[in-house]
């Protein structure tokens, strides 16, 4: 009897030990607290196809990492419990709760909706460095604009002002060493945020720093949607170039978006940058002061802080919900609540390009505006170019910019970095841009779709969960 069962276990024993795996896997999905639909996806694809479905969990699967930082206090140390007076408005409370800074004063915020306004302000302030230029992207183009940039960095390298440039691995993945080189040997330092290919202890194929930053002695910052490439901005118009938007700023909030750069750099080169003091960023009261709070997220906070504080921001809308993103796949919470205040008579409207740069992304939000259709929201498609903004308005209380999409994976994968104006003035300026757009665009009162895309749609939402 013995020998049969080790004769059995034997030969099943490869079976045994991925049923085992299997069951190791799907309970550790459940325990990171994902969506449904992307739980159900991943525990479909490693049951019914393990030799896929496994190797693609570890490559693609994972949405949370921790950050093993050796700090004296925790990245953002303010809490609720810390705060001597009650906090009125919920969406500060939820951001706080979940370990965000509290709302900053500052002194001075523009926006540029321009590509060539904001390259000629970004040189400028490059240029005015004095102590140290801390730099992270998303793509650094092989072109014009990319290497203007570059050559402006090593320039003020060889003046002594500290230069760290962050970009990441996979928007980066044709930039090589050569193109690096002037800023190099300038005395610039490069890192690449966590490689594509399991070369190193850091890598990962799926989770991306999607975050655009540059702070100039802590005395400026730019923050937003723009790349450095030629298809964001550029001393000259390019026919090809997306709309977006970038916000430069100066005051208090220049700290916590330092305190950003600073982990993210920490986390790939393990190099400590001096530490910020905020009374470096502090300025003198203003009656009427500019209010901004930093808003990061992604894999390395423990809650999606982002997702949450804009379902909140959703929730407490009366008048309107203004939304423009170059990709619109947002996840059934905010779907719902979008569907419902459309029904219950807020302006909710949604600005796309109508082709944008991923033609899946473009499949996978037509369900979600055929609903939001058929509930009484308003959708423009831009016909002019790709939009690339990425600016969210909520009545008169609240508006955000920065570089999250709303779309999954903005919301729960990549590394993020969002502003949220409380300041009558600044909503204002960015729900202007918005009605201008929409005056540009084409309203939209249907979308017609024959049986094969409507199962390529929906192919294309079965996707959007696992990546």
């Amino acid at each position: 009897m013995k020998a049969i069962f080790y004769q059995l276990l034997i030969e099943h024993f490869f079976t045994i030990i991925g049923f085992l795996f299997a069951v190791f896997l799907i309970l550790k999905i459940i325990s990171e607290h994902r969506r449904p639909g992307g739980a159900i996806s991943w525990v479909i694809a490693i049951i019914f196809a393990p030799y896929i479905g496994v190797p693609l969990y570890f490559i693609l699967g994972s949405r949370k990492i921790a950050k093993k930082i050796n700090r004296k206090e925790p990245l953002y140390s303010t809490s609720t419990a810390k705060l001597e007076q009650p906090i009125k408005n919920p969406i500060e409370r939820i951001l706080l709760s979940s370990g965000m800074p509290p709302i900053r004063r500052i002194h001075s915020v523009s926006f540029s909706f321009d590509g060539i306004e904001a390259y000629n302000k970004l040189i400028e302030i490059i240029k005015e460095a004095k102590e140290y230029i801390y730099c992270t992207t998303f793509i650094l183009g092989k072109d014009k604009t990319g290497f203007s940039i570059i050559n402006t960095l090593a320039e003020k390298g060889r003046q002594g002002v500290r230069v760290r440039l962050l970009l990441d691995s996979l928007g980066c993945l044709t930039i090589t060493q050569k193109t690096l080189e002037p800023l190099i040997q300038a005395g610039g330092e490069v890192s690449f945020f966590l490689p594509v290919l399991p070369l190193r202890r850091k890598w990962s194929a799926n989770l991306r720093n999607h975050r655009k930053i540059v702070i100039v002695d802590g005395n400026i910052a730019m923050v937003g949607g723009m790349n450095l490439s030629d298809n964001f901005m550029g001393p000259t118009p390019s026919p090809n170039r997306f709309l977006d938007n970038a916000v430069f700023l100066q005051g208090e909030a220049l700290y916590d978006i330092e305190q950003v750069f600073r982990s993210d750099w920490y986390f790939t080169t393990e190099k400590e940058l001096p530490e910020p003091k905020i009374s470096s960023f502090t300025t003198e009261k203003k009656p009427l002061p500019s209010l901004v709070q930093v808003v990061a997220s992604g894999p390395d906070v423990p809650e999606d802080t982002l997702h949450d504080a804009i379902l909140t921001a959703c929730m407490e809308a009366r008048e309107r919900i203004w939304i423009v993103s170059p990709y619109f796949v947002p996840d059934d919470p905010i779907l719902k609540l979008l569907n419902l205040q459309a029904r219950a008579g807020v302006d909710v409207s949604i600005i796309l390009p109508k082709h944008s740069n991923h033609r899946l992304a473009d499949f996978a939000r037509g369900p979600a505006l055929r609903e939001l259709l058929n509930s009484g929201a308003h959708i423009w498609f831009y016909e002019k170019g790709m939009v690339h903004s990425k600016l969210l308005v909520f009545d008169r209380f609240l508006a955000v910019t920065g570089s999250p999409n709303l779309d999954i994976r903005s919301m729960y994968l990549n590394f993020e970095i969002a502003l949220f104006h409380y300041s009558p003035n600044e909503i204002d300026a960015i729900a202007g841009w918005i009605y201008q757009l929409m005056n540009n665009s084409r309203f939209i009162t249907e979308l017609p779709a024959n049986s094969l895309q409507t199962h390529i749609e929906n192919l294309s939402l079965l996707i959007a969960p696992l990546i």
